[in-house]
């Protein structure tokens, strides 16, 4: 270990997968890194607060979209080095289907929301595609 890797600090995130109809939300970053690309709803896990409620809370947040708790199913962590350009990052990852699309109104940090056919994403922010690939596999 370096004295640089001993001093890290960590950062925890947590991201959401919701779906409907063959279609993800994606918001539009407002900011960087990645300001203007496209990326899963989520950010940052305040003090006192779990990933889960963190998901929900940011996917109502950017969306305006809320999912009960209980709909989430967690997906997993991401932790690759590397993975956020600022630094270390450390997401838990959680997806959630919808019936039907329902309208999305972007909100805080996000600059437009909206849903995309699943064959047919833009290029994803981060390792976003990693995190749409396995939450896709657990709904199959």
């Amino acid at each position: 270990m370096t004295a640089d890797t001993a001093r890290e600090a960590i950062r925890y995130t947590a991201d959401v997968v919701l779906v409907a109809a063959g279609h993800v939300l994606l918001i539009e970053r407002g900011w960087d890194p990645y300001e203007g690309c496209w990326a899963l709803p989520g950010g940052h896990v305040d003090a006192g607060e779990t990933s889960l409620a963190a998901a929900a809370r940011e996917l109502e947040e950017e969306t305006g979209i809320s999912v009960p708790l209980p709909d989430l199913r967690q997906v997993g962590a991401f932790d690759a080095p590397g993975r956020d350009p600022r630094g270390r990052y450390v997401s838990v990852a959680y997806t959630a289907t919808l019936p039907a699309p329902v309208a999305p109104t972007a909100g805080d940090d996000a600059t437009a929301a909206r849903w995309w056919p699943l064959d047919a994403l833009p290029p994803l922010a981060f390792d976003h595609a990693d995190i749409l690939t396995a939450a896709i596999a657990l709904t199959r």
